[in-house]
């Protein structure tokens, strides 16, 4: 694995376990949450784009960067649904006038997790819970 990879994937696991263990605290940190998972599964895309020598673009849209990855990784194309919900919590839900449900945030944490699998498969990375002594 490419050393900026490694780099994009420890990122990647960061923004989830932040959004793991904001969420089982008080006040729960809906928007918080949402945010850091969209960017946990932009991050990863971000990983897989960086190991086949694609370009990666400077967006936070999660379905672009999809469509940059089918060629050479089509059983992604399982995900676009789940890539396009995520990326509504790139942006707008983190300024003041929308604000994301508990279940949307439960099932942001349920989703980035998903994609997560798949994408650390595509990088040839075993399966691992979600901890803070991940590394890629």
């Amino acid at each position: 694995m490419k050393k900026l990879t490694a780099e994009w994937v420890r990122k990647a696991e960061a923004d989830l376990l932040l959004a793991v263990r904001v969420s089982a605290q008080k006040p729960r940190l809906n928007d918080a949450i949402c945010f850091h998972c969209q960017q946990a599964a932009e991050k990863y895309l971000k990983a897989l784009l960086c190991e086949r020598t694609l370009s990666i673009p400077r967006t936070h849209d999660l379905g672009n960067l999809l469509l940059q990855l089918l060629p050479t990784d089509s059983g992604l194309a399982k995900h676009r649904r789940r890539f396009a919900r995520l990326t509504e919590f790139a942006v707008d839900y983190r300024y003041p006038g929308i604000h994301a449900s508990t279940r949307q945030a439960q099932s942001a944490i349920r989703t980035t997790t998903l994609v997560r699998d798949d994408l650390r498969s595509c990088l040839g990375l075993p399966p691992r819970p979600i901890r803070a002594e991940n590394q890629p």
